[in-house]
């Protein structure tokens, strides 16, 4: 993993997703978002118990996300194929139902691994969630346990807080004014 990675370009991408649910060739690649803000997120595996939880948070308040000019794209290390799978499956049978955002497949694990976030041993993913702004800057990254879901509300906070440009203190919210220096 990289020392550090916020303040420097995000590392490029280019993977098959879920944007055409039905061929599964559309691919997301980073010059795709480009003038617009981007939160990438990793998770470990399709078909898990945490997982769904955070995808279909993201997914009912992505119109949230949308008038803060920002795409959402979510990626494991699954196939597309299992990703589809997993979308059709109705959320009351652990499943995904519609999903607003494309799932990624990173079946290759080059972009966990130049994300940091791949677990070598297991080919799978932490739970890493990664603000790119409109000009392929990573702003913010947070990882964490793959036991532990992230908040929607916590990541919409930091997305505000990065698109006032100003110093936010420590619990700012939306609204309040920045540190003046």
């Amino acid at each position: 993993m990289a020392d550090r990675m916020v303040g420097l370009p995000a590392p490029d991408f280019e993977m098959l997703s879920t944007k055409d649910l039905e061929t599964l060739e559309e691919k997301v690649k980073l010059s795709d978002y480009e003038g617009q803000w981007l939160i990438l997120f990793f998770y470990p595996l399709d078909f898990t118990f945490v997982c769904p939880t955070e995808i279909t948070a993201l997914s009912d308040r992505y119109e949230e996300f949308e008038d803060l000019d920002c795409e959402i794209i979510g990626v494991s290390t699954d196939s597309v194929h299992s990703h589809r799978a997993w979308i059709k499956t109705p959320r009351d049978e652990n499943g995904l139902g519609d999903v607003k955002y494309p799932l990624a497949s990173d079946i290759t694990h080059k972009v966990s691994r130049d994300y940091g976030v791949l677990i070598e041993e297991e080919g799978v993913a932490l739970r890493g969630l990664f603000i790119i702004d409109p000009e392929g800057i990573l702003r913010y990254q947070v990882v964490s346990d793959n036991n532990i879901g992230r908040s929607v509300d916590e990541t919409l906070r930091v997305l505000q807080a990065l698109q006032t440009g100003g110093l936010c203190p420590s619990d700012w919210k939306p609204g309040q004014k920045t540190l003046e220096v």
